[in-house]
């Protein structure tokens, strides 16, 4: 088993909490947190300063946490992990205990799979992307790098997510839909039909609405 390394947060919102506590069940050395400024945090986690602070750490000596969450936009997060990489750093992939996992899921570098979550056989998640609390992926789907899955969605056997997309809370995918890249799909929608790049939908049957 790889040494597990000591733990840096990025950032320090809702997000940042939940990931906290699963580090902390599991037992791993946080060595603080950043941001902008330095704020409350409820588990009394160290601010070390802003996202700069992190390139006084070697590279191989740590492991990043991407604690930016997403309302409708990937792209801080995706940016935080695209500039982090590039100087050569590592993310830390976070399942929660309680999530069911396939053993032929392949996930990639920095996922987070939250509370309640279940992955099914053969499904393939990008990096950084999250699949939070309680979302169902089932079989054979292929979800892009820097995606959210926000809690409660529900997709289907075979569905496509382009990169970047974020699924709005409580969301349905029906079987073999194909979701282009930076899509946002509305809470509580049921998607039906194929959706093209850049789109926004929403509704139940989901309808392109403007962005």
């Amino acid at each position: 088993m790889m040494e597990s390394k000591p733990i840096v947060i990025v950032g320090n919102g809702g997000h940042a909490r939940v990931l906290i506590e699963i580090l902390l069940m599991q037992q791993r050395q946080i060595l603080g947190y950043t941001a902008p400024t330095e704020e409350h945090n409820p588990y009394n986690i160290v601010y070390l300063g802003t996202d700069e602070a992190i390139l006084q750490h070697e590279p191989e000596r740590v492991e990043l946490v991407n604690a930016i969450g997403s309302v409708s936009t990937t792209e801080l997060r995706e940016h935080v992990f695209t500039f982090f990489k590039s100087k050569g750093y590592r993310f830390c992939t976070i399942i929660h205990p309680s999530a069911i996992v396939s053993n032929t899921a392949m996930l990639g570098e920095g996922v987070q799979i939250m509370a309640g979550t279940i992955i099914q056989p053969f499904v393939r998640i990008g990096n950084n992307t999250i699949i939070n609390t309680s979302a169902s992926i089932d079989h054979d789907c292929c979800i892009g790098d820097h995606c959210h899955i926000a809690p409660g969605c529900v997709l289907s056997g075979n569905v496509t997510v382009g990169k970047g997309t974020h699924i709005g809370t409580g969301a349905n995918i029906i079987q073999n839909i194909k979701i282009g890249n930076n899509v946002i799909i509305g809470a509580g929608s049921l998607v039906l039909r194929n959706v093209h790049d850049d789109k926004k939908v929403y509704g139940s049957p989901a309808k392109e609405v403007s962005k």
